[in-house]
């Protein structure tokens, strides 16, 4: 394994070795040369640049490699045609200095093509006539890194062995980073244990971080941040996006309360990094204060942050605070439109969804296949079939946007809720791609929903081959046969899962409870005000009972009693985490639960029941949709 004293060099990529150079002092430019640099480095479009180089060129002063190292400077870091101006400047130098290679490698190893950036320092190598620094490794680092070539960066290790700069933190912490992004996490971890003696260099420990984040090894990540000695923003800022992209919602915001309890303030990538975690929580508390301290701290809401509240304010169930944020942004660019229609879509305001398409089009925004993507949800949960397939036509024929497989989902989805399942088996079938296991799912709820059971048996065959271990195609193959009372077929299908060893994904829900989230599955007992919570529960029952509620015991879908049936539906999790929520808060207090599964019907029908006795609303967010009960009515119209 390579470390800072041992490395063996790879045929692969050769590199030309010959002895390093005394470094000596670049020249000082004469003061005649001042006011032509000035101007080079004044200069605010390209085509100011583009003059003052052909004048350079015209005065014969482009020869001054100075002067000509800078105009290369100003091209090279503009666009592509700037980077290719920069190395016409570069070829046309009689004798470039360490600055002009530096600077051309370095912007190759940022552009599109970060191998040429290596190949450059190859050519440098072995052309011999300037020899490497402090500043050449990194860049050529960076495109080993960015290219995926760890090979090649092996032997640049080699190459900064010879040039003796091993115990250059500004080096070493490129190779660190090189490993890590390359998957040669040991390499790095071991260069890392060797640095740590270079000082409190807090880069350096932020970079073996994020490679532990990168390659999903939370717990090493976790362990190395409390070591830190120091902790910049950035280490904060780089634990907490980890955590929210990879799924760790909690541990995301458990870092962000760490890092207010350590007195480290917030900027504006903490709160864009937070907020999709507090948004997955539908944590709306935390979610309000994170928008406030913007706010007081003057964070400025741009469209990254604009579109992050959105979508929190959307997840946590308060849509019209999402509108607010929306209408009050500076400047509103596509992400935000399409965030702020998704947010309509998902709780069931398909003609706002639909304004607000119009209006971004009005606005000259040319809607992109994501905007469709917004736009097919909201006709699919509003039951707007008509509208559905006018916008998924208008894709192709006016956008000239070629459907991708989630707009295909969106339709096959929206024909299945409504019934359509022979359309929606053609749209299936005419794909010009293969169907994903989101789809089929999607077609097969809906059999399962419309009691399309031969059907529903070719979409689970299908199902079954695409993704033999997805335990969602066999709970709902289950279900489908359950409530036709198929009971034998039931059964072969829980035995084939208990072979399969497949595990249904258990119902969870929680609620956030003065900022506290508090999580509950089918039949806990394990909160410790359980009494308090069953009492509700009996209690609500009782006044059920009373207002002429009925149980839908077919949505119970094992072979037991009536009561068992009315027993299992009543400790379901949506319902323990409302009586928790009723219990816990004040009179009229709105209640906001979020639940890993879809609602049952049952359970959606005793909601809009204890909205109207209990004189509250109640939003739901299932892993579909948000569901508003009040006064005893659902904002889906009972069309989920």
């Amino acid at each position: 394994m390579p470390t800072l004293s041992n490395l063996s060099l790879q045929p692969k990529f050769s590199l030309c070795l010959h002895n390093p150079p005394s470094h000596s002092s670049p020249s000082t430019p004469p003061p005649s040369h001042s006011s032509i640099l000035h101007k080079i480095k004044s200069c605010k479009t390209t085509r100011d640049l583009q003059k003052l180089h052909a004048q350079t060129i015209k005065t014969a002063r482009i020869r001054d490699t100075i002067i000509a190292a800078e105009i290369l400077r100003c091209y090279a870091f503009t666009n592509a045609d700037g980077l290719r101006n920069a190395y016409s400047v570069f070829e046309e130098m009689h004798d470039p200095n360490c600055f002009a290679w530096n600077t051309l490698i370095r912007a190759f190893s940022e552009s599109d093509d970060p191998f040429e950036g290596l190949l450059l320092f190859r050519r440098m190598l072995s052309e011999g006539l300037v020899g490497p620094n402090r500043y050449t490794f990194p860049s050529a680092l960076k495109a080993c890194a960015r290219a995926g070539r760890v090979e090649e960066g092996k032997q640049i290790h080699g190459q900064i062995i010879k040039w003796r700069l091993e115990s250059d933190g500004f080096v070493v912490t490129s190779l660190i980073r090189l490993y890590a992004m390359c998957g040669s996490i040991s390499d790095a971890r071991r260069l890392f244990d060797e640095g740590v003696g270079y000082g409190d260099n807090v880069v350096l420990w932020n970079v073996m971080i994020d490679g532990y984040v990168r390659h999903g090894m939370f717990g090493s990540a976790k362990t190395l941040f409390d070591r830190m000695p120091h902790r910049s923003v950035v280490s904060w800022n780089g634990l907490i996006a980890g955590y929210a992209q990879n799924g760790f919602f909690k541990e995301a915001v458990d870092v962000f309360r760490e890092m207010q309890g350590e007195g480290v303030e917030p900027n504006h990538v903490t709160v864009v990094s937070v907020l999709p975690a507090i948004a997955r929580l539908g944590n709306l508390g935390l979610g309000k204060w994170v928008h406030a301290f913007a706010e007081k701290n003057k964070i400025y809401v741009d469209e990254v942050l604009g579109s992050a509240l959105i979508d929190m304010y959307s997840k946590c169930g308060s849509v019209d605070k999402a509108v607010q944020v929306f209408e009050e942004l500076p400047k509103a660019n596509a992400v935000t439109w399409n965030t702020l229609i998704g947010g309509l879509a998902m709780h069931g305001r398909a003609k706002d969804a639909i304004e607000c398409f119009k209006a971004l089009e009005r606005s000259g925004i040319v809607p992109s296949d994501v905007t469709f993507i917004g736009v097919l949800n909201a006709c699919s949960h509003g039951g707007l079939v008509d509208e559905g397939r006018a916008y998924f036509d208008r894709m192709a024929r006016e956008y000239n946007l070629k459907p991708r497989i989630e707009h295909y989902g969106c339709m096959v989805d929206m024909l299945g809720r409504a019934g359509l399942l022979e359309e929606a088996e053609e749209l299936l079938s005419s794909m010009p791609m293969q169907p994903d296991d989101a789809i089929l799912k999607a077609l097969l709820w809906a059999c399962r929903v419309h009691c399309e059971v031969e059907l529903g048996k070719r979409i689970a065959r299908r199902l079954m081959e695409l993704a033999p271990r997805e335990g969602g195609c066999y709970v709902l193959l289950s279900n489908m046969y359950a409530s036709i009372g198929d009971w034998e077929s039931v059964a072969k299908v829980r035995l084939l899962m208990k072979e399969l060893d497949i595990r249904k994904d258990p119902g969870s829900s929680w609620i956030s409870i003065d900022g506290v989230v508090h999580e509950f599955v089918v039949e806990d007992d394990s909160h410790p005000r359980t009494k308090e919570i069953y009492s509700m529960l009996e209690g609500m029952s009782e006044k059920l009972r009373l207002a002429g509620y009925v149980s839908d015991t077919t949505q119970v879908l094992l072979n037991v009693e009536e009561e068992e049936k009315e027993t299992a539906l009543r400790y379901h999790s949506e319902r323990i985490a409302v009586a928790f929520g009723l219990i816990s808060t004040k009179p009229g207090s709105m209640l906001r639960v979020v639940k890993n599964l879809r609602i049952c019907a049952d359970c959606h029908s005793s909601m809009k029941l204890v909205s109207k006795i209990y004189c509250r609303t109640i939003i739901v967010r299932d892993r579909n949709r948000f569901h508003h009960f009040k006064d005893g009515s659902c904002s889906c119209k009972d069309y989920w």
